[in-house]
């Protein structure tokens, strides 16, 4: 059912925002998506339970907004060949789906992807860093900073600037402009036990526009 109801939303943003690509569509769609309900309540599931990131992903789409993000998390085409060969698969199989030759010399593991979303697998005592690029399509002058963060018991989050500053903001100058910042997920060693999954979520927000990023977590 969700199908034909994004493929038209996805062809109205492209209208709209004809040099946008396929990832920057998608990055909109999901960073505005809603999690309450017309009820103003979270969404529930067929259990009548709040609804998790597995159920609906990063919420209900919301077309206005999603015209209209503020930033978009984008990828471009060749992006996608380190994360394939991250994946293991080997430059004869990628050459067939990108039609010209690679290598494997660069690989990123599939979490660091410039996907507007995470899903991170943790041990107890690990800690791992990814990093993210926003492009702002939103006002040119505009400052964004870190509105509400939730992550698990037992985890913790930290993000900092590309080169170890904290950014408490993201501040943009022009349009089209891309701000880069990382990411550390990190789990207690003394963490007990838990379910084999979680989930959690951090805002960007200026002004009218709020950025937010869903996380799913595996714990092993």
């Amino acid at each position: 059912m969700a199908c034909p109801h994004l493929a038209c939303i996805a062809a109205l943003i492209k209208s709209v925002h004809p040099e946008w690509s396929p990832a920057a569509i998608k990055s909109a769609i999901m960073t505005t998506a809603s999690q309450l309900g017309r009820n103003g309540h979270a969404i529930i599931d067929e259990r009548e339970l709040p609804a998790d990131v597995f159920a609906i992903g990063s919420g209900h789409v919301n077309p206005p907004k999603a015209h209209e993000p503020g930033l978009v998390f984008d990828i471009q085409p060749d992006d996608y060949i380190p994360y394939l060969c991250g994946l293991g698969y080997t430059p004869k199989h990628i050459q067939l789906i990108v039609k010209k030759k690679v290598n494997c010399s660069k690989t990123i593991p599939e979490a660091q992807l410039n996907y507007p979303s995470f899903v991170i697998s943790l041990k107890k005592g690990d800690s791992k860093t990814y990093t993210r690029t926003v492009t702002n399509v939103g006002v040119a002058n505009s400052t964004y900073t870190i509105g509400d963060v939730s992550v698990p018991p037992g985890v913790s989050i930290n993000v900092e600037g590309l080169y170890g500053s904290q950014p408490q903001e993201l501040s943009f100058t022009g349009m089209h402009q891309k701000l880069t910042f990382k990411v550390t997920f990190t789990r207690s060693h003394k963490d007990k036990g838990k379910g084999p999954h979680g989930q959690g979520h951090m805002t960007w927000m200026s002004g009218k526009y709020t950025v937010r990023t869903p996380f799913s977590f595996m714990f092993e």
